[in-house]
Order: structure tokens, then sequence, then C-alpha cells
């Protein structure tokens, strides 16, 4: 039996259907390392500034020959599912997984369980009944099976123009007026005051050098050279490139997108696959467009590779993921998508942490964004971390709101939690400080324990919370970015309108921002170190407090943004609004020193960059 491989959502409670044994799924059994505690040491070991190993990377051949299942276990493996009945696929170079493809019911006599569709989050996916089952002769060598069950179909961008629910770019959207250039520039004296007091109207969408400025990273001429950043999504934008290409003509002229800095590697879909079960392409083509526009705007000298999944599956997502690690394709992988949650079945667990062990290795930094739910307390009804931010050899990217002044400096930072309140009749519903509508995600997994990085920084208040007894707890995000819609970037992208298809620009937020924008800037730390910085965690956390880093704490503040009620034109009327920053009424709140909201900080100019 493979320990914690049935989804809790799936219950009898909850069943619709059983699965058509005649329908075809793919899956893959994942391999345990040789030596999965000398893999775990030496990943320590080579990312930890206090070890003589530090930055002494293995390369993808060095990884194989150490820490990857022998061929035996690998042949055993294949044996078994080919005997079963189902087709084996090609073998990854890092021999992570074996994968096979089969139907429903060839699948469930291996694995000895019921294959059914479970409702969900208002979706209908697969699972089985219970507990996957191996022969015994196998147990100790698979560290787990995805793509049985369609868990991480919960996996969704992190990014929003306002609410949760809102993701470009399928039907176009557009800001209304008015709006700022930068912060603070004009204030609203026209509708009533919000908590006694007139507020700015929300910035229009900063652009790429006031984001360089902000961030202390326009002064140091190495603008990412000679560091690949990757970038993994579902999907493929068929206009990412000219997008973003456009945008840096329009925004940042001195710094295009060249042809030559941007390559992509798209998974063709799996004709044997079911068609994935509601997953929103056009989310993603938003998500992919964002991410590369950010990056480019930080690092513009950086090169950039976009890996798109062939849909939104977990063992699709999977083969992104690892295919970027076993060939070292890339120095920085942003990820701007996560479930709600941690409820994820353990196969994706161990899988995903130990595809991030082996980017560690090879010095490849893993980041994720931290979630844009805040504490998931409105989501869940319960307070949780986001999985895959939560994973503890990841560098999960918490949120911040971002005032840029007139000179393209930063005013204040502060935590990024909206509350929103609607103007409604000459009055504010609800009156400040609003009704909690987005957030930055944080709080303490249930499933990693305290990592060694994290001890004597993250208060132990924070890392016992949802635990038992003494237990300690991995505490997210590590580090924040820019990513409150109210204080965020403009992006350029190919949206529906009512007259057509074509090229427009509007602001947009999320921890999907604040991710590329961190990874940008560890794109140029590694081109002025001329060396690679991998997984930061030690380091980063080693650095906590000193001026390298900018300590974001609570400020008051609100802005007023104006919106059109249709997202497009002011035909059907605009809504008003007041944004409350850092909303206080949640289980996470942004503090001096460590917190739940932003981490240690965020980056603080060329202190930051000069990091070891």
């Amino acid at each position: 039996m493979i320990p914690l491989s049935h989804p809790l959502w799936a219950t009898p409670q909850t069943k619709v259907a059983d699965t058509d044994p005649a329908s075809k799924l793919t899956f893959r059994v994942y391999l345990a390392m040789r030596d999965q505690q000398g893999a775990e040491a030496a990943a320590r070991a080579v990312s930890d500034p206090a070890s003589a190993d530090y930055q002494k990377y293995l390369t993808p051949d060095q990884v194989r020959e150490r820490f990857a299942a022998d061929d035996g276990t690998v042949s055993q493996v294949r044996n078994w599912l080919s005997g079963s009945g189902l087709t084996v696929g090609d073998l990854p170079a890092n021999k992570a997984y074996v994968e096979a493809t089969g139907t429903a019911g060839q699948v469930s006599k291996a694995f000895g369980v019921q294959l059914a569709k479970y409702r969900v989050d208002n979706r209908v996916l697969r699972a089985a009944d219970k507990e996957l089952s191996l022969p015994s002769a196998l147990a100790k060598n698979v560290l787990g099976v995805i793509g049985v069950d369609q868990a991480t179909q919960l996996l969704k961008p992190n990014n929003t123009k306002g609410t949760p629910s809102d993701v470009p770019p399928g039907p176009g959207f557009r800001n209304a007026g008015p709006c700022s250039d930068y912060y603070g520039q004009k204030i609203d004296t026209t509708d009533p005051a919000y908590g006694g007091e007139h507020l700015p109207y929300a910035p229009c969408g900063y652009k790429p050098a006031q984001l360089r400025s902000a961030y202390g990273v326009d002064r140091v001429g190495a603008a990412g050279a000679g560091t690949t950043v990757a970038i993994v999504d579902a999907f493929a934008s068929p206009t990412l490139y000219s997008d973003a290409s456009e945008y840096a003509r329009r925004n940042d002229p001195a710094h295009p997108l060249t042809q030559s800095q941007f390559s992509e590697q798209v998974f063709p879909a799996n004709p044997v696959l079911e068609p994935p079960n509601q997953c929103d392409a056009a989310g993603w083509y938003g998500e992919q467009t964002l991410d590369v526009e950010a990056v480019h705007a930080l690092a513009p000298a950086a090169d950039i590779l976009y890996v798109g999944s062939s849909d939104c599956q977990d063992a699709s997502l999977d083969t992104a993921l690892n295919w970027i690690v076993a060939g070292h394709k890339a120095d920085i992988i942003s990820n701007s998508y996560g479930d709600s949650g941690e409820n994820v079945p353990a196969s994706s667990i161990v899988s995903f942490s130990q595809i991030t062990i082996q980017a560690a290795l090879e010095g490849i930094g893993v980041y994720f964004s931290s979630g844009d739910s805040g504490d998931n307390a409105a989501v869940l009804g319960h307070p949780a971390a986001d999985f895959p931010a939560s994973g503890p050899w990841s560098t999960a990217v918490g949120g911040t709101s971002l005032a840029v002044g007139p000179d393209g400096k930063r005013m204040f930072e502060t935590g990024w939690e909206t509350g929103k309140s609607v103007l409604t009749n000459g009055a504010y519903n609800p009156g400040p400080p609003g009704a909690f509508q987005a957030g930055a995600g944080g709080g303490t997994s249930v499933i990693f324990k305290e990592p060694y990085y994290q001890k004597n920084v993250v208060p132990d208040a924070l890392a016992k919370q949802n635990q038992k007894g003494n237990t300690k707890g991995r505490v997210v995000p590590d580090v924040s970015a820019v990513a409150d819609p109210n204080t965020g970037f403009l992006v350029g992208q190919t949206q529906t309108f009512p007259d057509g298809a074509y090229y427009d620009q509007y602001r947009i937020g999320g921890t999907s921002l604040a991710s590329p924008v961190f990874a940008g800037i560890m794109a140029v730390a590694d081109s002025l170190a001329h060396h690679h910085h991998g997984f930061i965690n030690p380091s980063l956390y080693a650095s906590a407090g000193s001026a390298s880093l900018y300590d974001v704490t609570h400020v008051e503040g609100a802005v007023e943004r104006v919106d059109y009620a249709n997202q497009v034109d002011a035909s059907k009327g605009l809504i008003v609004s007041a944004r409350k920053l850092d909303y206080p009424n949640l289980t996470i709140h942004t503090t001096p020193g460590y917190d739940n909201v932003t981490g240690v900080g965020s980056p603080n100019g060329l202190a930051f960059l000069l990091r070891p």
C-alpha cells in the first residue's frame, strides 16, 4: 500500500459516478533515490553559506550517478507495469519516474482500487476509492504515484485583477480612470472621505523602470546577463512572445525582448489523456504573459525559457518542472500556481520534494508564489498554507503593497492583504476596513516540519500554529515582493474585446507577480556575482535583520479604485471602491521582523544583490 495516496476529498458522500473502465489515462510511478538522506545532506551543504561545500553544485550527470534509482529498480518497475497490460513510456534523464498509459480498468486492477468521479471545489475529478497498492517487492523503491487521481487540477494561477475569481485574459479587461502614474499623484476629492481621509487613486500600473528603481536593481549594469530564468505554466499562449515584445517596445524601449533571449518548450497534449476537467486555458495564458513580462522588466538582459505543460493535470506540470531540473535547462525557475491549502496526496508531495532537492543539488533556485487568499480561512474555513509553496526546498514568495514615488523610489511597502468597501449611494459598504477580498498567502504547514534554516528566525508562536504539542512546522512565505493589484504592474496582452481580439494593457497583481519579480531580481544578483545562488533559503534567513532586506511592516493606508462594471468600457457604468492596505482581520499579520505575510522582508537594493 502507498500511504496517503487516497485524496481526503474522495469519499462516498462526494462520489458522482464510476470512471468508465475503457477511458485512458497516463500516470507516473516516482522512484525513490538510492540515498535520500545523502541527497538531502548534499543539497544542504551546497546551499548553506556556513558549509565548506557552499555553491559546489553537482551536474545532472553527477546527481544521476550518485542518487538516481539504479537500473535494476527501473527494470523491476517497468516489468511490473508492462505485465499489468500497461504501455510503458520513455524514462526521463534523471530516472525520476516511470510513465505508463492504460485504461482505467487496467489501472484499477494493477493498484487494487476502483476509480470514480468525485465532486470537490465545484469540480468533478477522478480518484481512487482507497489507498493504492503495490507488490511488496516494489514498495521500498517507490515514492508515490501521480496521475491516477486528478488532485492537482486544483492547482490554479495565483494572479488577480481584484478578486480571486477574476483571471485574465479570455474576455478583455481594462482599468478605468482616474488612476495615478505613481503612488499619491492624484487624490480623490470628489467622492466621500474613507475613514475620514480622501484617498489617492490607485496607480495605473507600475512600469518596468519604476520597479527596477524601487528595488534598486537599476544601477548595477548586470541586468541578469548570463542567467536563464524558466517559467512553468500550463498550456501555451499563441501570442506570448509577440505580446511580451510589444509590451517592452511600448513601456521599456531601451530594453527590447529579443527573439534570441526568449525560447519555449511546450509539451504536446497526450492524445490518450482524458480532456482536462475545467482547466481554464485562457487564465493560464494571462499567467504566463504576466510572468514573462515581469521577469524581463526586472532582468532585461536575462534569457527567458517558457516551459508549458500540455494541460493543468498533475503529471503534466511535473513533466515540465522535472524536464528543466533533469537537464539543468535554467538557473532559476519561477512558478506562479498552487493549491489552496495542503490537501494533496502524499505522492504529489514526495515527488515534488525530490525534484526540488535535485534542483538544490544543481544550484537551481525554485520559486513559488505563496497564494492569493491570505490565510485561506475565507476559502477553506480554517487557516492553511498553500502547497507547493510550503515545500521546504522551494522559496515561497509572499506579497506586498508597494508605494513608488515620483522619483521612482520606494516610499513604503506593507503586507498585501486587501479590504474592499464599495461606494454605494454615497456611503462605503461595508465601512473601514471593508471585507477581505484577496491577499498574500501565508501560514504554517501541517505536512512539513520546521526546516533548519528557519530556526531562531521564525518566532515559535508562528512555527507552532496548526501543530500538535511542541511540534514546529514550516512557515511561509520566505521573502516578498510587490503583489497588490491595487499597486500592481502594468501588463500587456492580446485579449478578446467586443470589437475583436487585439493587444491591450491593464494593471494586474497577485503573488503571481511577486514570484517572477523576485526571480528577476535574483537573476540580476546572479549576473552581478558571476555565480548562481541556487536554493537561497539558508543564506536568506542568515541575512534576516540585515540591511540587505527591507523590513516590511504594517502601514495604515488605502487607495481609491475605479473599475468598469463590464470590465471594458463605461457603457454599463463605473464601480468606485476603497481598497484598504494590509487588512487587519486575519490570522496572519505584517509585523517587524519575520512575519507570515512577507517573510524576512523584500529586497533592499545593492545590499541585497551583493549578498553571498
